[in-house]
């Protein structure tokens, strides 16, 4: 008998050995979404809640850095007047506004 036919022979045949690469490549993708999908998501849904509960008066930052302290809300436009300094007002679009002491993402 030739090597090959040996090592064919010493292969179990069926059973689990037949799926397991199916069901780890089932099981990262579980890994993913629990490490990776679902925090972010999670993340984006707080983000998206906080812009729309805005209330003037409020601190905020823009995601350039940008500290003011909101002065009005137009939800038509979906924009948002800070103001940066005394008398020094700036519009902003809604979604370049992140809470007061978190870090903006680049």
């Amino acid at each position: 008998m030739t090597t090959l036919s040996i090592l064919l022979q010493a292969q179990p045949q069926g059973g689990l050995s037949q799926f397991s690469p199916i069901i780890m490549i089932v099981l990262l993708f579980v890994i993913m979404y629990f490490f990776m999908i679902r925090p972010q998501n999670k993340k984006q849904k707080e983000l998206r809640e906080f812009r729309n509960s805005l209330k003037v008066g409020q601190d905020v930052v823009t995601i350039g850095g940008l500290h003011g302290t909101v002065r009005s809300i137009n939800e038509k436009d979906d924009t948002i007047s800070l103001e940066v300094a005394t008398g020094v007002k700036l519009t902003f679009d809604r979604t370049a506004i992140v809470p007061q002491g978190e870090k903006p993402q680049a």
